[in-house]
């Protein structure tokens, strides 16, 4: 064979090799589905589609007002933005809302046919009403304006006026009744009836038009669960066999510059402005409709039951994830639990999966289970600081800010220390009533009671803070009212958290916040509560506070009997000064409605007497910080604060942070954690990653292959952000490739796991191993090659479907082979880093590699084409065909002549060249 025939073979089995490379990879681009494809515009239109915000434009002398409201569909338990432009600006009769501001409320019914061009429910089934009926001092309301009191008359003109209500009755004064879902009916004492208080409403009495014309309120909606008597949210089945939750209305009433006698104010000094609800201001109204998510998932009867614990983080996911999981023909039950209780849970008794952020037996006087541990990422969050605060600008403020009145504040940086602060409950105010202002000789002072020194030469609040001051320099020249529930308050959950934890370890993890809290003195010399210190000889009980905590603790045992008060046995305590709320959830809503905990009202009628709360604080004048979860601060519009990260940065919780702090979690004892003592630019210090826990020994094959489902579910379709059952609700980051790669493989392993053989006994055919009490893990652990870090480089190939199996390699379990052993407590390296490739903006996929590794294939088998078949290789011949059935086929690679320099090419040693000399 010619050296010219052997060069152009090979150069023609490249040429092949490569186009079957290409075809080959292309089939496998078809065969590995992307995950979350669509570009982060597309998903952003996407989620801003199925969250249906609206735009809806005023009438009357409204008309060049326009509504927006941020989402109407895919509803729960949340809170929306309600934004407005074209409006006039928002004038006051002293602390009197007087003219010119907006009315919102939640309405439930069929269209009343009022409004023609507008559908909307009739006024009597709408949730307004219930402003205070005492202490109303202070109050911006005029005791018309923010109830449902209306005055008579045949033919109303003028706010106010009413055309039914109120006729026949003295001065023609009534009370548009209420009509609740079940027909009950309120027809007297609305301002305070059964259904609906001042404590529970979700009504907005007044918005304030800025002086550019726009405004913005945080809307809190209610689904059945929170207002029964709207019904919102009620599951209703269709002849279909679809579900879907009752719709109800988002109803605003704006208000405008004119008296109860229809024309312009007269005197600008008190409030004549009427009832939303009465006919007149009625006319007014613009009714959006809000689509609900049935409330409680609609599963079939009869479903069976797999139940779920642990961390409050996975919340809101997995009541997302519930009612998508109906499909599967299994109900996924979830119950809140501590995260130490759901670990000895777990550990105890191993029946059912708990979701966690720490692995079993790491906590202090606790062991891991004789048996494997088998863990999965589900859900990438952060602990944040959220808030509500509105500007109350002091009276020597500079004008601009003077104009700020009443609007919110969006954002606040918080250093390690300042948040210390709060937590140790070390401000002057916070001990309330320890510190006390005398006047003597027309001089004042501040006395303190025994003890409390340290408080009297402490700022009274934040805002008196001179660090709070350097980092928010606009709070210089804004003020708040100094008592325990405003700025000397962080309100936090009773309980023991892995949250908490994070946030603790976050503080001990600065320098400055230590030294606090030994006893130094911040720059302008303010010290710790000593019941805080973690010096011993410093802190009053001779123990030090300790600095691994998963909880926030009222340490202070500061008791006082309250200024005036009549009965000298009733004191008030610093858990009645700073309650605790139920949960993170819990705080967020109270945050978002700005309802104050502090029990400032003795209630003696109560079984037992004791302090109560007054309810939310004045509009205008809310001053609230809460620690929540990211995904409830999202769900109820809080803002939330910028924290300061060991790289010295102060960052939101945001998607591109988490993930940034993701990327350099490390695996402890077969768990992933993010340490907020490292280094990470642009990373959020709070970052958490949620990890389900199972014991394959302990659970039946049912229950393994049911669980491997949710995972399977929770890394797929359930990282798709968005607003509809199944997605992944706000407040959470889509988990980066690595880490639903190595949930997919722990539910893979969870639903193949076979018990290993007894001694003695022959066992199954094939090969196999298990998770006995003493047996070792043999195989491919979870989460990844034994020492490799998820989705790195030795924890295997591209990611397969993520709703679906995924393929398993021969060798990695299935019949004949050995089974995928979960990891154990100390199964993987203290300290592997995740997967270096993960990149924050765009999480790696198996996808990209799929056209390289199938050229690369088709290179190396052109290349060994010519040593497959000993010295005498077939040749490949062209046109390339592939036979069909039916006697057809199909051409691959066509005929293909080759250049004539290639052919008249000549090789060394050819004759006719002469051979290279030595």
């Amino acid at each position: 064979m010619t050296r010219d025939r052997a060069l152009r073979r090979l150069a023609v089995r490249l040429l092949a090799g490569g186009c079957a490379g290409a075809l080959a990879s292309a089939l496998l681009a078809l065969a590995v589905p992307a995950v979350h494809a669509a570009t982060p515009s597309a998903a952003a239109s996407s989620a801003a589609a199925s969250s249906g915000a609206t735009t809806v434009s005023g009438r009357g002398e409204f008309k060049e007002m326009r509504f927006t409201v941020s989402q109407t569909r895919n509803l729960s338990s949340q809170a929306v933005t309600v934004s407005w432009t074209g409006g006039t600006p928002t004038t006051y009769a002293g602390s009197q809302f007087n003219t010119d501001f907006v009315q919102i409320m939640q309405c439930w019914g069929d269209d009343d046919r009022s409004v023609p061009g507008n559908p909307g429910p009739p006024r009597t089934q709408c949730q307004f009403g219930a402003s205070p009926t005492t202490s109303r001092g202070s109050w911006p309301g005029n005791g018309y304006d923010d109830t449902r009191s209306v005055t008579y008359s045949a033919d109303p003109s003028s706010y106010g006026m009413d055309d039914r209500y109120g006729a026949g009755r003295p001065f023609g004064q009534g009370e548009v009744p209420f009509r609740a879902v079940d027909g009950t009916t309120i027809t007297t004492g609305t301002q305070n009836n059964p259904l609906f208080s001042y404590n529970t409403t979700n009504e907005i009495d007044f918005g304030h038009t800025g002086a550019d014309g726009t405004g913005r309120e945080f809307f809190e909606v209610q689904t059945r669960n929170e207002a029964p008597q709207l019904g919102c949210g009620t599951p209703v089945r269709h002849p279909d066999g679809t579900v879907t939750g009752r719709p109800c209305w988002l109803v605003i009433v704006p208000q405008g510059h004119l008296d109860l006698d229809g024309q312009p104010y007269a005197d600008r000094t008190q409030v004549n402005a009427g009832s939303p609800v009465s006919s007149t201001n009625w006319r007014n109204r613009i009714a959006v409709r809000l689509d609900f998510n049935p409330v409680g998932a609609a599963c079939a009867l009869g479903a069976k039951e797999r139940d779920t614990t642990g961390s409050e983080l996975v919340s809101d996911a997995m009541s997302s994830w519930q009612s998508k999981l109906c499909d599967t023909g299994t109900v996924y039950g979830y119950t809140t639990l501590g995260d130490a209780d759901a670990r000895s849970r777990l550990a105890e008794k191993g029946d059912s999966l708990v979701f966690t952020s720490r692995a079993l037996g790491t906590a202090t006087g606790t062991s891991p289970p004789p048996d494997k541990v088998a863990y999965a990422p589900v859900a990438l969050t952060g602990l944040v600081i959220g808030f509500t605060i509105e500007r109350q600008p002091r009276s020597d403020a500079p004008p601009a800010v003077r104009g700020t009145a009443g609007t919110r504040v969006d954002s606040l940086d918080l250093t390690p220390r300042l948040v210390a602060k709060l937590l140790t409950e070390s401000y002057g105010n916070s001990p309330w009533g320890a510190v006390r202002t005398t006047t003597s000789g027309g001089t004042s002072g501040r006395v303190a009671a025994k003890g409390y020194a340290w408080a009297a030469g402490n700022p009274p609040g934040l805002l008196s803070d001179p660090e709070f001051i350097r980092y928010n320099p606009e709070f210089a020249h804004l003020t708040v009212a100094e008592n325990p529930s405003t700025d000397t308050d962080l309100v936090t959950a009773l309980g023991h958290t892995d949250a908490a934890r994070q946030l603790w370890r976050w503080l001990f993890a600065d320098r400055q916040t230590r030294q606090f809290l030994k006893g130094q003195p911040d720059e302008w010399g303010m010290r710790v509560n000593p019941y805080f210190s973690v010096d011993p000889d410093l802190n009053p009980t001779g123990t030090a506070f300790a600095d691994d905590r998963d909880d926030f603790p009222k340490s202070d045992p500061w008791k006082t009997i309250p200024p005036g008060s009549s009965d000298a046995t009733v004191e008030q305590s610093m858990t009645d000064f700073h309650p605790y709320v139920d949960d993170l959830h819990s705080g967020a809503l109270h945050t978002r409605r700005a309802d104050q905990l502090w029990k400032s009202n003795w209630d003696p009628l109560a079984s037992p007497p004791a302090w109560k709360s007054p309810g939310p604080q004045t509009v205008g004048r809310r001053f609230m910080l809460t620690v929540t979860d990211a995904a409830s601060a999202a769900r109820f519009g809080l803002q939330t604060a910028r924290l300061r990260n060991a790289a010295g940065e102060f960052t939101a919780p945001a998607r591109a942070t988490l993930l940034a702090s993701a990327a350099k979690a490390v695996r402890q004892d077969g768990v992933l954690h993010t340490d907020p003592a490292t280094k990470v630019p642009g990373g959020y210090p709070l970052t958490l990653i949620v990890q389900a826990a199972a014991r394959p020994a302990e659970l039946d094959a049912a229950a393994r292959r049911d669980y491997a489902a949710l995972l399977r579910y929770a890394a797929g379709a359930g990282q798709r952000p968005g607003d509809a059952p199944g997605d992944l609700p706000r407040g959470y980051a889509p988990m980066p490739q690595p880490l639903r790669a190595e949930a997919l493989r722990t539910a893979t392993a969870l639903a193949d796991w076979r018990p290993a053989p007894s001694p003695g006994s022959a066992g199954p055919t094939g090969p196999t191993s298990g998770t006995g009490p003493t047996g070792p893990a043999v195989g491919t652990t979870v989460g990844g090659s034994t020492g490799g870090a998820p989705g790195g480089e030795a924890g295997g190939g591209p990611a397969a479907d993520p709703t679906s199996p995924p393929t398993r390699a021969p060798g990695s379990g299935g019949p004949g082979s050995p089974s995928p052993v979960p990891p154990t407590a100390g199964s993987a390296p203290a300290a592997a880093p995740v997967a270096a490739g993960i990149s924050p903006a765009d999480p790696g996929g198996a996808l990209r590699y799929a056209v390289p590794i199938g050229a690369a294939v088709g290179l190396l088998a052109a290349l060994a084409a010519p040593l497959a078949g000993g010295a005498r290789p077939t040749a490949v011949r062209l046109p390339l065909r592939v036979a069909l059935p039916g006697g057809r086929s199909v051409t691959l690679v066509p005929r293909i002549p080759l250049p004539t320099w290639l052919r008249r090419l000549r090789l060394p040693g050819r004759p006719g060249r002469r051979p290279p000399t030595a």
